[in-house]
């Protein structure tokens, strides 16, 4: 069975040192540090590498981020998966929970989590459930 959590988060995004400093590589490198709040009440530590493109609208990212928190009432912590496009303006966003990454009562979680901004507030859909750990 399948639950929805929604709400509200926060997040900072600060540049690091790229892997590769060459001008005409337009990749980047940053560190993500979220609050999550109403039906995950969360913070979240994670790095996100990006690349831009010469075509305006176009571009990357992939992210890596473990949340730590409650989701409606269980404590623990999972990864988020992010893998996204822009292609010339038309956005693809997949988040994913890692596989077997849950900890204490998060054990077994699963799901995708949607990210929605608008007039530059950010807020979460997650769909996700649980499965038998092994």
């Amino acid at each position: 069975m399948m639950n929805k959590a929604v709400g509200t988060f926060q997040v900072k995004i600060n540049p690091l040192p790229p892997y590769n400093a060459s001008a005409d590589a337009k990749l980047a490198r940053m560190s993500i540090d979220k609050q999550f709040h109403g039906d995950l009440e969360a913070t979240s530590q994670g790095e996100m590498l990006s690349a831009g493109t010469d075509i305006k609208g176009s571009a990357g990212y992939v992210a890596i981020e473990r949340v730590t928190g409650t989701l409606d009432g269980r404590s623990g912590g999972f990864v988020l998966q992010h893998n996204a496009t822009m292609t010339r303006g038309a956005p693809y966003l997949n988040i994913v929970v890692v596989p077997d990454s849950g900890t204490g009562e998060l054990v077994g979680l699963g799901g995708t989590m949607n990210i929605v901004i608008d007039k530059g507030k950010h807020s979460y859909e997650f769909q996700y459930g649980f499965s038998d750990a092994p």
